[in-house]
Protein backbone atom coordinates (compact mmCIF):
# COMPACT_ATOMS: atom_id res chain seq x y z
CA UNK A 1 0.00 0.00 0.00
CA UNK A 2 1.46 3.70 -1.15
CA UNK A 3 0.47 6.21 1.22
CA UNK A 4 0.81 9.90 0.21
CA UNK A 5 1.23 11.99 3.31
CA UNK A 6 0.58 15.59 3.20
CA UNK A 7 -0.53 15.75 -0.45
CA UNK A 8 -4.06 17.26 -1.36
CA UNK A 9 -4.44 16.18 -5.34
CA UNK A 10 -3.60 12.76 -6.90
CA UNK A 11 -0.68 14.59 -9.11
CA UNK A 12 1.11 15.80 -6.08
CA UNK A 13 0.44 12.45 -4.56
CA UNK A 14 2.01 10.74 -7.84
CA UNK A 15 5.43 13.37 -7.78
CA UNK A 16 5.62 12.11 -4.27
CA UNK A 17 5.25 7.95 -5.27
CA UNK A 18 7.72 9.40 -8.43
CA UNK A 19 10.20 10.22 -5.75
CA UNK A 20 9.45 6.88 -4.07
CA UNK A 21 9.95 4.87 -7.44
CA UNK A 22 9.11 6.45 -10.71
CA UNK A 23 7.91 3.03 -11.95
CA UNK A 24 5.05 2.78 -9.71
CA UNK A 25 4.23 6.06 -10.48
CA UNK A 26 3.82 5.60 -14.51
CA UNK A 27 2.12 2.16 -13.52
CA UNK A 28 -0.61 3.99 -11.99
CA UNK A 29 -0.80 6.48 -14.76
CA UNK A 30 -1.34 3.51 -17.06
CA UNK A 31 -4.08 1.65 -15.11
CA UNK A 32 -6.11 4.84 -14.29
CA UNK A 33 -5.81 5.21 -17.97
CA UNK A 34 -6.54 1.63 -19.05
CA UNK A 35 -9.44 0.88 -16.91
CA UNK A 36 -13.05 1.01 -17.61
CA UNK A 37 -14.95 1.27 -14.77
CA UNK A 38 -14.59 2.23 -10.90
CA UNK A 39 -16.52 2.04 -7.75
CA UNK A 40 -18.14 5.61 -5.76
CA UNK A 41 -18.69 5.47 -2.22
CA UNK A 42 -20.46 7.94 -0.42
CA UNK A 43 -21.89 8.66 2.82
CA UNK A 44 -25.70 9.47 3.13
CA UNK A 45 -27.40 11.15 6.11
CA UNK A 46 -26.84 8.49 8.54
CA UNK A 47 -22.97 8.05 7.50
CA UNK A 48 -24.08 4.91 6.26
CA UNK A 49 -21.83 3.93 3.15
CA UNK A 50 -23.64 3.72 -0.22
CA UNK A 51 -21.34 2.75 -3.77
CA UNK A 52 -22.58 2.65 -7.31
CA UNK A 53 -20.28 1.72 -10.41
CA UNK A 54 -19.38 4.94 -12.88
CA UNK A 55 -17.22 5.38 -15.47
CA UNK A 56 -14.29 8.03 -14.72
CA UNK A 57 -11.55 9.50 -16.27
CA UNK A 58 -8.08 11.00 -14.59
CA UNK A 59 -7.61 14.97 -16.07
CA UNK A 60 -4.28 15.97 -13.92
CA UNK A 61 -5.08 16.35 -10.97
CA UNK A 62 -8.82 15.42 -10.75
CA UNK A 63 -10.94 12.56 -11.45
CA UNK A 64 -14.53 13.38 -13.16
CA UNK A 65 -17.44 10.81 -13.33
CA UNK A 66 -21.05 12.10 -14.51
CA UNK A 67 -24.77 10.95 -14.59
CA UNK A 68 -25.02 9.00 -17.89
CA UNK A 69 -28.28 8.64 -19.98
CA UNK A 70 -28.47 4.90 -18.45
CA UNK A 71 -32.14 4.12 -17.56
CA UNK A 72 -32.44 5.69 -13.79
CA UNK A 73 -35.56 5.26 -11.39
CA UNK A 74 -35.45 8.48 -10.03
CA UNK A 75 -34.43 12.22 -11.49
CA UNK A 76 -30.66 12.29 -11.79
CA UNK A 77 -30.77 15.16 -9.19
CA UNK A 78 -32.06 12.85 -6.93
CA UNK A 79 -29.68 10.04 -7.31
CA UNK A 80 -28.47 9.23 -3.91
CA UNK A 81 -24.79 9.94 -4.92
CA UNK A 82 -25.60 13.35 -5.43
CA UNK A 83 -27.30 13.89 -2.79
CA UNK A 84 -24.94 12.58 -0.37
CA UNK A 85 -21.79 14.78 -2.08
CA UNK A 86 -23.93 17.82 -1.02
CA UNK A 87 -24.70 17.11 2.04
CA UNK A 88 -21.04 15.45 3.07
CA UNK A 89 -18.57 15.80 0.06
CA UNK A 90 -16.03 12.58 1.73
CA UNK A 91 -15.90 10.21 -0.98
CA UNK A 92 -14.00 7.05 -1.97
CA UNK A 93 -13.12 6.12 -5.41
CA UNK A 94 -12.24 2.42 -6.29
CA UNK A 95 -10.23 1.56 -9.44
CA UNK A 96 -9.61 -2.20 -9.39
CA UNK A 97 -9.16 -5.25 -11.69
CA UNK A 98 -10.17 -9.05 -10.38
CA UNK A 99 -8.36 -11.56 -12.52
CA UNK A 100 -8.99 -15.80 -11.32
CA UNK A 101 -5.11 -15.40 -11.38
CA UNK A 102 -4.71 -13.86 -8.13
CA UNK A 103 -0.59 -13.15 -8.80
CA UNK A 104 -2.53 -9.94 -11.66
CA UNK A 105 -4.94 -8.66 -8.70
CA UNK A 106 -4.45 -5.10 -8.37
CA UNK A 107 -6.28 -1.71 -6.73
CA UNK A 108 -6.14 2.14 -6.65
CA UNK A 109 -7.99 3.60 -3.86
CA UNK A 110 -8.61 7.46 -3.88
CA UNK A 111 -9.96 9.40 -0.99
CA UNK A 112 -11.05 12.52 -1.01
CA UNK A 113 -13.83 15.49 -1.86
CA UNK A 114 -16.41 15.62 -4.15
CA UNK A 115 -17.92 18.47 -5.61
CA UNK A 116 -20.69 19.16 -8.42
CA UNK A 117 -20.00 20.97 -10.90
CA UNK A 118 -21.76 24.20 -11.09
CA UNK A 119 -23.25 24.96 -15.16
CA UNK A 120 -21.91 28.56 -14.85
CA UNK A 121 -18.31 26.58 -14.92
CA UNK A 122 -18.58 25.88 -18.83
CA UNK A 123 -14.54 25.97 -19.30
CA UNK A 124 -14.46 22.95 -16.51
CA UNK A 125 -17.46 21.05 -17.62
CA UNK A 126 -16.87 21.13 -21.33
CA UNK A 127 -13.04 19.61 -20.47
CA UNK A 128 -14.60 16.86 -18.39
CA UNK A 129 -17.27 15.88 -20.97
CA UNK A 130 -15.15 15.68 -23.58
CA UNK A 131 -12.70 14.08 -21.91
CA UNK A 132 -15.58 11.50 -20.60
CA UNK A 133 -16.34 11.32 -24.64
CA UNK A 134 -12.59 10.22 -25.44
CA UNK A 135 -12.54 7.42 -23.16
CA UNK A 136 -16.06 6.35 -23.65
CA UNK A 137 -17.22 5.39 -27.00
CA UNK A 138 -21.03 5.13 -25.58
CA UNK A 139 -20.58 8.08 -24.19
CA UNK A 140 -20.00 10.12 -28.02
CA UNK A 141 -22.90 8.24 -29.23
CA UNK A 142 -25.13 10.17 -27.02
CA UNK A 143 -25.17 8.20 -23.42
CA UNK A 144 -23.64 11.68 -21.96
CA UNK A 145 -25.43 15.06 -22.58
CA UNK A 146 -23.26 18.36 -22.75
CA UNK A 147 -25.94 19.40 -19.91
CA UNK A 148 -25.31 15.93 -17.99
CA UNK A 149 -24.49 16.41 -13.76
CA UNK A 150 -20.87 16.51 -13.27
CA UNK A 151 -18.82 15.65 -10.29
CA UNK A 152 -15.15 16.30 -9.47
CA UNK A 153 -13.71 13.97 -6.74
CA UNK A 154 -10.10 15.83 -5.53
CA UNK A 155 -7.96 13.65 -4.00
CA UNK A 156 -6.27 14.02 -0.36
CA UNK A 157 -5.44 10.02 -0.03
CA UNK A 158 -4.01 7.46 -2.43
CA UNK A 159 -2.99 4.23 -1.74
CA UNK A 160 -2.49 1.21 -4.04
CA UNK A 161 -2.16 -2.70 -3.88
CA UNK A 162 -0.70 -5.53 -5.87
CA UNK A 163 0.10 -5.71 -9.66
CA UNK A 164 0.59 -1.91 -10.21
Amino acid sequence: MIRCPNHTSLEQGLSWMARKSQQASDSILAKLQKARIARLATLDSQRRPHIVPVCFVYEGSVFYTAVDRKPKSVLPEQLARLRHIAAAPQVALLIDEYSEDWAQLWYILVRGQAKLIAPSAHQERARAIRRLKEKYPQYAAGMLADDAPIVRITPERISSWGRI
